[in-house]
């Protein structure tokens, strides 16, 4: 009787869990035509010595084209590629100790690409799928110096790989003063994939608007952006997409209505003084406002606008994902979500 009562205990959890699997929409990509590659800048880079600048960097420069000119301008920060004269300051940087040893590690640390390079492949045709007319730009990885994690120039997406060495990569903690610690611990290789997309969805694909000025109209396009990510990203845990730990998020589901209930008890939905607002929207180790022992997530106003959105479109099958990505009327959504979770105000 008792294992009878077990087997009918599991198959009802089971059932659940199937069930919920298959509220995730998953589409099928694999008729769409990409082969990504990861164009490794940071091994070219070691074509360069003291006595070949002047044949081999314009061969780089002509390979990578706008990425060179940007590196060497705003990254490395060793002049500007039209005029020769950056050679000095270029043979300056390969000579220093500090980055070889960097070279080095990243090196070590990424012998090869290929599984990230699955990853974005995957993910962009997904993108494709949605929007096959998009352009896919170039990517390319390199050494920033600890400056740029990133960056989108024209025609590419910049990897900076020493921005994701690993939470416990001995070169972090010197950097301190200018990455707290509840930034780099998010520099991890599995960070790699969902920093690219969440770069390229909010800068290129769909940057704010100026128009967007309460906590309501930034919580629901964080909300769209991150549901974007759930859409092409669709096996990425969620603490990945938010760059939340695993306590982070789980205590975001446990007091969800309460998060909800405070916006609404404190008139912030509708609040349009960034300084007042931005707290719940920006990198943080924690929020102060709630919780105990500073154990609350940041970026609240992000995860909850996120659940709103995610309720709507639960609640509205007909609306498509371009649709809602179109719609930049925060109320509508809101309303037509039909959001309240439990404890709520």
């Amino acid at each position: 009787m008792y294992l009878k009562s077990r087997q009918i205990y599991l198959f009802f959890f089971i059932s659940i869990f199937i069930a919920s699997c298959s509220n995730r929409k998953k589409v099928d990509v694999s008729n769409i035509n990409l082969d990504l590659k990861i164009e490794r800048f940071d091994q070219s880079m070691k074509e360069l010595d003291q006595t070949n600048l002047s044949v081999k960097a314009p061969q780089l420069q002509k390979q990578y084209g706008f990425f060179y000119n940007d590196y060497m301008r705003e990254m490395l920060n060793v002049g500007d590629p039209s005029d020769t004269s950056y050679y000095k300051n270029l043979r300056v940087v390969l000579q220093q100790k500090d980055y070889k040893e960097l070279s080095k590690t990243v090196d070590e640390t990424f012998p090869d690409l290929n599984g990230v390079q699955n990853e974005l492949n995957d993910a962009f045709k997904h993108i494709l799928y949605y929007y096959p007319k998009q352009k896919v730009p170039r990517l390319i990885s390199f050494l920033s110096g600890f400056t740029v994690q990133t960056p989108i120039g024209n025609d590419y997406i910049g990897i900076g790989l020493d921005m994701f060495l690993g939470s416990h990569s001995k070169f972090y903690p010197a950097l301190i003063e200018s990455i707290p610690a509840y930034v780099s611990r998010r520099f991890t290789p599995e960070n790699i994939t969902p920093r690219v997309m969440e770069a390229f969805t909010r800068e290129e694909l769909f940057p704010e608007k100026d128009n967007s000025t309460t906590l309501l109209d930034k919580m629901i396009y964080n909300g769209k952006i991150m549901y974007f990510m759930d859409q092409v990203m669709p096996d990425l845990s969620d603490s990945l997409k938010i760059g939340y730990t695993s306590k982070q998020l789980q205590w975001c589901k446990d007091y969800e209505g309460d998060i909800y209930g405070y916006f609404l008890d404190q008139n912030l939905l509708y609040e349009s003084d960034y300084m007042k607002i931005q707290g719940y929207l920006t990198e943080a180790p924690f929020t102060p406002e709630l919780g105990e022992k500073n154990e609350s997530a940041p970026k609240l106003g992000v995860y909850i606008g996120w659940q709103i959105v995610k309720k709507y479109m639960q609640e509205n099958p007909d609306i498509t994902v371009q649709q809602l990505m179109q719609d930049s009327d925060s109320q509508q959504i809101l309303n037509k979500s039909r959001y309240k979770p439990k404890n709520a105000v």
